[in-house]
């Protein structure tokens, strides 16, 4: 009956819809006056119905449209029902609101349900009609979008649960991500299974790679090195010592061998996963090349079981159990995590070049290894003397691994003018720089009035070398040498030699510097057969160059050219370029020096030692058989020392030193006396002493707050202090540039043939504001906008810029921003961070909080400016600051972040600072004798000015040094408001002063006349040195040794030396009175008269003969003074 009905009121609803509505409207009557019926409709919710609703729910229609409202969907989309609705719109409006009477009433009726929700669109349209209905019927009714709701209850102005905008979003994370914290979850037990079930995975692809054919083929070559046939002999001595010292010569495979026989033998046992070797290697080309190589060798893609991390950049994963890296990576590890947990093996490569990070690393490590007895430490070099780190490591056993090089013909200087017919004069050696560096190839046609370490070594040798089998050509022209000249003629008459009469192959050329290997390269490219792209590729190599330039070595030139690659010792070790067949080596290497006594670094050129110079030829003879131009006679190479010595002992210590503390093993000067060899104290002190004037160290050595900080920042400590002040001082974004410009190579390219332009472009961006610090900001920010708008490349190229370099920057920056959040330094918002980021005078002040002590007073003469330091005397300023253009600067000191030795003593990227920058910001202030006098520097600045004036300025400096040390302790602390009126006075102060003051010279203040103390030793005439040198014939030692020193302030300082004592004596005026001061304080020593007697009135009594005037007097006894005694 209910299909039969359904049919017709289907069929009569396309022609007679009204009828349709009356016949709902009299149904809905009949069907609400029926109790039954009602109880049942009240008793079944709305939205949902009984059996009867979704029969009336089928059948009820008009345009295409149901009725009952719980279920009114749109049937069609699109069709000619909805359109005749439309032109009949009260008619459905009148069904409509009857029918919303009836849902409205079942709703009042209903005990269970509480909202009626709709989303048909004719409720839409009728939304005023049914909502004034409701009111009228005390409901509530709202409409959201497209949906209308009739509630018992108030309704909000939003319901998220009917938006179908609202926010539902699918998560997705990376699968590798996902499983690593998903293993971090699980327990040990099942951390244990988890690992040997990928070791067993480990195991299977190993087995399927050595059985596959390329595997087969890889394996046949490893097993040709000759580290295999000493593989088990190795691994042997591994798994019974905990170090093991192993030297190899080149090319016997050790540096990608050994890591992979241990990581085989431990999957291969089923216990690959939990095997984690760390392979350190001396620089970031070697740490990717060699990870390179070895994973390929694995057959597998870098990044899986071996990968490598150097600075900014690493390619690592979750399964990686061979670890490639730096020695300061390493080093970064162990300053968080000072047990190393989870590795089992380190291997030291190069240990022979005894860098600073790995002379650090070997004493780190052999305090760690009482801690870790499971740890294994395998040191490893080509040329290494093992005794000495044996001895170091209490007998640790050495291994030898037989090289297999093919062999190589060695020419010194005497067999290369034989074979070239080349001949040396006075005027073919001196070395072209350019017309930039004018005066540096002009000095070198000067007489030297002092002779330098390269030229007393090389007169030495000659003097007792003998050249009776060489030509008189050959002897004439060794005599015209000039041995501390590069010889770039000579040079390139040799690879004219090699290219035209030689057989292919590559040939490596090794230079001492950048300068060199640029003017070099200039020279090579305007020669017709070494500068023809056609014959010749020419190659650069350099530590400073981007991964991408340096890998380029690499690649195989086109047929019938022959690649030259101009290199520093970088490509002495860890580094093969295959198709090397000759090696030119012009026996010398930029060597940073540090003199102690003048806290100076220095970067001469130096000649190499024995070790290297075999390093080098070894390179000509990887894969075939070489040859290698010694630039320099046999005699020469036998006179130099066989080791290079250590970079600990030639480099300052400051970031060393803060590195120990932040290691908590106690006193510094303990701590690295412990090293294989130790540095001079004075080095040490002089570090220590910096990190106290920085306020990194308080007085008992120990971290202060800032030094705590300065320690996690990889970062030299000033760099880092900069870095702190600019988040403290809310200039963050321009000295977060300038610390990332300062921590890579100078971004600014002065290419050869193109430096005036180069000049030019770098002070465009200088503004005319002596910085350049500020230059490069602006060169950071012009290349970021360029970026952004898609002209970067065009950007570099215009202004001589190195967009690797600004690439690093700024990944440097993002990394240090990092850092510094980590810590609790920066504010949540950028914005705050730099809201006095626009005060150009408050950045100078936080350049010169970071770099002091580096200041240089700027002097006016009538035509030139002069510059001092307080440890150099006059310096210059180096070619390419934007400062050197300028005629005149016009505030009175420069802060610089690096100064250099070279021949004078130069100073990079500096920027002008006022007297209250320096003042406020600088070092420590000390109140004179006189009003209004303070000074700074131990005294080497003094500053006059008004008293009330002087007395505000140490004011504000403690208070300011309070207030940041009430920052460093508790970061949460806003010095901005807790600070503010003297934070607005001191950025008054800093942008106010307009340098109006002037330098005065001989001013000396007033100060109490001391009495002579040891006057005894010159009264009467008596001369003290007289004396001192009687004393010491008569008891018969050699006189005294007198050393004297001109100091900055115009005196003089001497220094006395006997018996392996030294005595210094008290500034004086001159060289004589300095000598007799000293000789004073020696005699003071010697005697030490006892106050006893002067209290007794005996003023002028003899001196005591104490027991130092007896260790003098005495002789020492001759070894056999007592043979033949009984």
């Amino acid at each position: 009956m209910h299909s039969r009905l359904g049919f017709l009121l289907a069929c009569n609803s396309r022609r007679k819809p009204p009828l349709l509505a009356t016949f709902f409207r009299i149904f809905t009557h009949n069907t609400l006056s029926n109790p039954s019926t009602s109880a049942v409709l009240s008793s079944s919710k709305i939205n949902h119905g009984g059996p009867f609703f979704r029969f009336l729910s089928s059948i009820m229609h008009c345009g295409g449209r149901r009725y009952i409202s719980g279920h009114a969907v749109d049937q069609f989309s699109d069709d000619e029902y909805e359109c005749d609705y439309e032109n009949h719109p009260a008619s459905s409006s009148v069904a409509n609101i009857d029918e919303w009477k009836w849902k409205l009433s079942m709703l009042l009726n209903s005990g269970t349900d509480q909202e009626i929700v709709t989303r048909d669109k004719r409720d839409k349209r009728d939304f005023e009609q049914i909502s004034n209905l409701a009111k009228r019927m005390g409901l509530y009714c709202e409409m959201y979008g497209k949906v209308v709701v009739a509630s018992k209850v108030p309704l909000p102005n939003y319901r998220p649960d009917l938006d179908d905008k609202r926010p539902q979003r699918e998560v997705v994370i990376p699968l590798s991500l996902q499983r690593r914290v998903e293993d971090s979850l699980v327990d040990g037990s099942l951390m244990e299974k988890v690992l040997q079930r990928r070791s067993l995975q480990m195991r299977n692809m190993q087995r399927a790679w050595e059985e596959s054919p390329e595997g087969k083929k890889m394996l046949l070559a490893r097993m040709s090195l000759p580290a295999f046939r000493e593989k088990e002999r190795l691994l042997q001595a591994i798994a019974q010592n905990q170090v093991i010292i192993i030297s190899g010569e080149t090319g016997c495979g050790k540096t990608t061998q050994l890591p992979q026989y241990i990581l085989e033998s431990e999957i291969e046992s089923g216990r690959g996963a939990f095997c984690n070797i760390i392979c350190t290697q001396p620089r970031r080309i070697s740490a990717m090349a060699v990870a390179e190589r070895v994973s390929t060798e694995r057959g597998e893609p870098l990044g899986e079981s071996v990968g490598y991390k150097v600075r900014l950049e690493g390619m690592k994963g979750k399964n990686t159990h061979l670890l490639f890296c730096t020695s300061g990576i390493l080093l970064r590890r162990l300053l968080s995590d000072h047990n190393l947990h989870g590795v089992t093996h380190v291997f030291v490569d190069e240990i022979h070049e005894r860098g600073m990070n790995e002379d650090f690393l070997l004493i780190v490590l052999k305090d760690l290894l009482p801690r870790r007895r499971d740890l294994r430490l395998i040191l490893m070099s080509a040329t290494l003397n093992a005794e000495l780190f044996s001895n170091y490591f209490e007998g640790a056993p050495m291994i030898h691994i037989p090289g297999f090089t093919h062999p190589v013909r060695a020419h010194f200087l005497e067999d290369i003018i034989e074979i070239t017919g080349y001949k040396l004069t006075p005027f073919n050696q001196v070395d072209d720089y350019g017309q930039e560096k004018l005066w540096k190839t002009q000095r070198q046609l000067v007489p030297r009035k002092r002779k330098n370490q390269i030229t007393v070594l090389v007169e030495d040798a000659l003097s007792q070398s003998s050249l009776e089998n060489y030509s008189s050509k050959a002897r004439e022209s060794l005599s015209c040498w000039t041995p501390d000249v590069i010889g770039f003629n000579l040079i390139e008459a040799v690879l004219c030699h090699i290219c035209r009469k030689e057989r292919p192959g590559a040939v490596l050329v090794f230079m001492t510097g950048w300068d060199d290997i640029n003017c070099l390269k200039s020279q090579l490219r305007s020669h017709p057969l070494l500068g023809d792209p056609n014959r010749v590729h020419l190659l650069t190599c350099h530590g400073s160059m981007a991964t991408s330039e340096q890998n380029l070595i690499f690649e195989k030139p086109s047929p019938n050219v022959r690649k030259i690659v101009l290199a520093t010792n970088m490509a002495e070790a860890s580094i093969t370029i295959n198709d090397v067949v000759f090696v030119v080596d012009c026996g010398k290497a930029k060597e940073t020096t540090y003199d102690a006594l003048n806290n100076t670094p220095c970067l001469l050129p130096s000649w190499i030692s024995q070790a290297s110079a075999r390093q080098r030829r070894g390179r000509a003879g990887r894969v075939q058989p070489g040859e290698c131009f010694h630039l320099y006679p046999r005699c020469v190479f036998e006179a130099f020392s066989e080791y290079q010595l250590p970079e600990l002992l030639r480099t300052p210590l400051n970031s060393l030193c803060l590195q120990i503390k932040s290691l908590q093993v106690g006193s510094i000067g303990e701590f690295l006396s412990a090293a294989l060899q130790p540095p001079a104290p004075l080095a040490v002190q002089n570090a220590v002493d910096f990190l106290k004037m920085i306020g990194a160290l308080d007085e008992n050595e120990n971290l202060t707050h800032l030094g705590e900080y300065l320690a996690m920042l990889p970062l030299d400590p000033k760099l880092g202090k900069m870095l702190i002040m600019g988040a403290f001082f809310r200039c963050f974004d321009p000295i977060l540039t300038i610390v990332a410009g300062l921590s890579v190579r100078d971004p600014f390219l002065l290419p050869p043939e193109k430096k005036e332009k180069a000049s030019t472009a770098k002070s465009r961006f200088s503004a005319k504001d002596y910085s350049d610090h500020m230059a490069l900001v602006r060169a950071y920010e012009g290349w970021k906008q360029a970026e952004r708008e898609g002209s970067a490349y065009e950007y570099c190229w215009k202004n001589f810029l190195s967009a690797q370099t600004l690439q690093a920057i700024h990944s440097l920056r993002n990394q240090f921003n990092y850092i510094l959040k980590d810590a609790l330094l920066l504010e949540a918002d950028a914005g705050v961070n730099n809201r006095l980021s626009h005060n150009q005078s408050l950045v100078r002040a936080i350049i010169c909080s970071g770099l002091f002590p580096g200041i240089a007073s700027v002097v006016h003469r009538e035509a030139s400016m002069s510059f001092k330091t307080m440890d150099d005397g006059q310096v210059w300023l180096y070619t390419n600051s934007v400062n050197k253009q300028y005629q005149t600067i016009p505030y009175p000191w420069l802060v610089f972040g690096e100064k250099v030795k070279v021949n004078n003593v130069f100073i990079r990227d500096s920027t002008g600072v006022s007297d209250s920058i320096l003042i406020l910001f600088g070092g420590g202030l000390v109140n004179g004798v006189l009003p209004g006098h303070l000074k700074m520097l131990g005294g080497y600045i003094d500053f006059f000015m008004d008293p009330t004036l002087a007395e505000s300025y140490v004011s504000l400096k403690q208070e300011l040094d309070q207030l940041l040390q009430k920052k460093l302790k508790d970061p949460n602390v806003d010095i901005h408001k807790e600070g503010k009126y003297l934070m607005l006075a001191i950025q008054e102060l800093v942008s106010g002063d307009l340098c109006e003051g002037r330098f005065v010279f001989g001013r000396e203040s007033k100060k109490p006349k001391e009495s002579p103390e040891n006057d005894s030793f010159t009264r009467d005439g008596a001369n003290p040195k007289s004396l001192l040198q009687t004393l010491l014939m008569r008891a018969g030692h050699s006189p005294p040794k007198y050393k004297s020193k001109h100091l900055k302030t115009n005196e003089f300082r001497a220094l006395v030396e006997f018996k392996g004592m030294q005595f210094v004596g008290k500034p004086k005026r001159n060289k004589q009175l300095a000598e007799r001061d000293a000789a004073v304080e020696a005699m003071a020593w010697l005697t030490h008269t006892s106050g006893a007697k002067k209290d007794e009135g005996y003023p002028n009594s003899p001196p005591d003969l104490t027991d130092n005037m007896l260790k003098i007097l005495s002789k020492p006894r001759k070894p056999n003074s007592r043979s033949g005694r009984t």
